[in-house]
């Protein structure tokens, strides 16, 4: 097992000095979903929440969800990202929105913790906005599926 990065040898929290690492191009994409009921599928779809266009608004707090997770992750390092992207969908038959964000840099360490932040934040945004009509909805399965750059090499979500 690789030893946790993150701890100093007497186990004090520690930021990873990235300095001597070399910059490489880096891609991360996360996935995840909120489970709704049909009604709330509707009304997201209709636009018909009084709070706005649901996803418009999901879409973008999960770019600024990227853009703010050194604020919010104690450990992380502020980067320069070069792309954000978050994509929703709606699946009717799984009463599901989607929920797919890749972020890219080319710098010293790598953009997983952005990506499924901008997932996370984007979903919390759905849930806080339909939270009026469907108070069961459910934020699933937030996971990396891909990442490729640094010395780690890439990975495949199986």
């Amino acid at each position: 097992m690789t030893d946790l990065t993150h701890f100093d040898a007497k186990g004090n929290a520690q930021m990873v000095d990235v300095g001597s690492k070399g910059e490489t191009e880096r891609v991360a994409t996360a996935k995840g979903s909120v489970l709704l009921s049909p009604e709330t599928m509707r009304l997201i779809q209709d636009k018909g929440v009084k709070k706005g266009d649901v996803l418009a608004v999901a879409q973008l707090a999960g770019i600024m969800g990227a853009k703010k997770t050194p604020d919010l992750i104690p450990l992380c390092h502020p980067l320069a990202l070069s792309s954000v992207t978050v994509e929703l969908d709606c699946d009717e038959a799984a009463n599901a929105i989607n929920i797919i964000a890749t972020c890219k840099l080319t710098g010293r360490t790598g953009v997983e913790m952005e990506a499924m932040t901008a997932v996370a934040v984007a979903a919390l945004t759905i849930y806080d906005m339909c939270k009026a009509v469907d108070k069961g909805m459910r934020l699933t399965d937030i996971r990396l599926t891909h990442k490729s750059g640094g010395k780690s090499g890439s990975y495949e979500a199986k």
